[in-house]
Parts: C-alpha cells; sequence; structure tokens
C-alpha cells in the first residue's frame, strides 16, 4: 500500500512543481511521477540540512516538501539542458 501511496504523492507534486515551472506540456504522467518522487527525497534533505524534518507522510507539509523539491530538480534539469548557439 506504500507504494501506491508514494506513486499518488509524488505525481501530485510532480504535477504541482511542472504547473509552476511551465513544463507541464514537456513530461507526461510517468514524469510527474518520478520527478515527484526524487524531489520528495531532494525536499526533505534540504529541509533535514535547515533542521526541519522532511517528508513525514501524506500530508499538506510534506506535499510542500516535495513540491520545493521538485521544482529545484526541474530547475536544474531546466538549466543544463539548455542548449547553447
Amino acid at each position: 500500500m506504500n507504494f501506491i501511496l508514494w506513486i499518488i504523492f509524488g505525481a501530485l507534486a510532480g504535477w504541482i512543481a511542472s504547473l509552476i515551472m511551465g513544463n507541464d506540456a514537456e513530461q507526461g504522467a510517468l514524469g510527474n511521477i518520478i520527478v515527484g518522487i526524487i524531489g520528495a527525497f531532494v525536499g526533505g534533505m534540504i529541509m533535514n540540512a535547515f533542521g526541519e524534518p522532511g517528508v513525514t507522510g501524506f500530508n499538506l507539509y510534506s506535499t510542500f516538501v516535495a513540491v520545493l523539491g521538485s521544482v529545484i530538480l526541474l530547475w536544474l534539469y531546466m538549466m543544463f539542458s539548455r542548449r547553447k548557439t
């Protein structure tokens, strides 16, 4: 059951982050799930560095942490994937 919740949570966080970053049309549902799950880990590490808890469950605070990590992840991806002409 936890695996299914991680997929749902990742999809939600990844979708919100892709809307914030403006690249929702570029990535599909699988991309949102992957970005959301990895973003939850990134956001958790960032919050732990500031002495705050990371993702604690399926709640509003954890969604904020996961979206924060996902936005940072998408920003880094967009920064390094730009082609220089």
